[in-house]
């Protein structure tokens, strides 16, 4: 059985590693240390860490005066805080001088379950994508995680990461290396291909698995940036494959799917489909069972790539 580890696991272990690295990372939460996984930073470095309790826009504008006085600040809340309340504040500190804040943010998407609609974020990576300056990142797995945690903190510049907090499938090994705006091809396939970002990956691989058995050959690639995404893999799929169905964890409207239409569109259109939340809200529930309600498996996912090939 395949490992399952949360990405906001990975988040909290690499920053203790990235804090022993550089002493300017400093790292700020909204009394969600516990949640967030910062809580091991704290007992770590506490004299670089600050509680800034449950006030998102402060977290942010003072992340922002840490960036400008030469700090690496780390700032964490889920991500409906982070996104929607905190919003404005990181347009016009954060990304209009362009400062080095790297945001975090954990418990995204429907499988935060229980919590409900009012903490399931859908929206957020449309949200930070149409930032200018903003980096948008969502790992797959722990090991991606880890990787783009090291890579951001050397990287110049806003970044926004989505976390989750359920375990999800380790994909990668620890050769795995992370670059911003470069996709993986995961799995090759010569009739469709699969684009998915977060934990659809995993569910793209096993709906791969699935359509062997249709005579499907279906590519698989993760897409970990979706701000600058990878016009070139996306294109090269295209042209190759001939149709496109995306995953995404996140309401179908301005997330990885319409990102990757903006590409199709400019570039090479084929028929496509995106697989996600359809402009809706969602619910208190098991995590297992909110995926099967908003279409979220790879057996969706599979019946979106058997649609998609009747139109080629």
């Amino acid at each position: 059985m395949t490992k399952k580890i949360a990405t906001r696991e990975a988040y909290g272990e690499a920053l203790i590693e990235v804090g022993n690295k550089n002493k300017n990372v400093v790292v700020l939460d909204a009394d969600l240390s516990k949640s967030t996984k910062t809580n091991g930073f704290l007992k770590e470095f506490p004299d670089r860490f600050f509680n800034m309790g449950i006030a998102e826009q402060n977290l942010m504008g003072t992340a922002a005066g840490l960036a400008a006085s030469g700090k690496i600040p780390f700032a964490s809340t889920f991500a409906m805080f982070a996104s929607g309340r905190a919003f404005e504040i990181i347009r016009n500190s954060i990304c209009y001088p362009k400062l080095n804040v790297k945001i975090c943010a954990t418990h995204a998407g429907v499988t935060v379950g229980e919590d409900g609609a009012s903490h399931q974020a859908l929206e957020d990576i449309a949200c930070m994508r149409v930032l200018p300056n903003m980096v948008v990142i969502n790992p797959a797995d722990a090991v991606s995680t880890r990787k783009a945690i090291l890579k951001i903190a050397e990287y110049e510049g806003p970044v926004y990461v989505r976390l989750g907090r359920l375990g999800v499938p380790v994909l990668y090994d620890e050769n795995f290396e992370f670059e911003i705006g470069k996709g993986i091809q995961l799995k090759d396939g010569k009739d469709v291909t699969i684009i998915a970002t977060g934990i659809m990956v995993a569910e793209a691989l096993e709906a791969k698995e699935m359509l062997k058995a249709d005579g499907i050959d279906a590519r698989v690639i993760d897409i970990h940036t979706i701000k600058p995404i990878d016009t070139d893999l996306i294109l090269k799929a295209a042209q190759e494959t001939g149709a496109i169905v995306t995953a995404e964890e996140h309401n179908i409207i301005g997330g990885l799917g319409s990102a990757v239409a903006e590409v199709l569109v400019e570039g090479t259109p084929v028929p496509m489909k995106r697989i996600g939340t359809k402009d809706t809200f969602g619910e208190s529930g098991k995590p297992a069972d909110l995926m099967k309600k908003y279409g979220l498996t790879a057996s969706d996912i599979a019946g979106a790539v058997k649609e998609i090939m009747k139109k080629k």
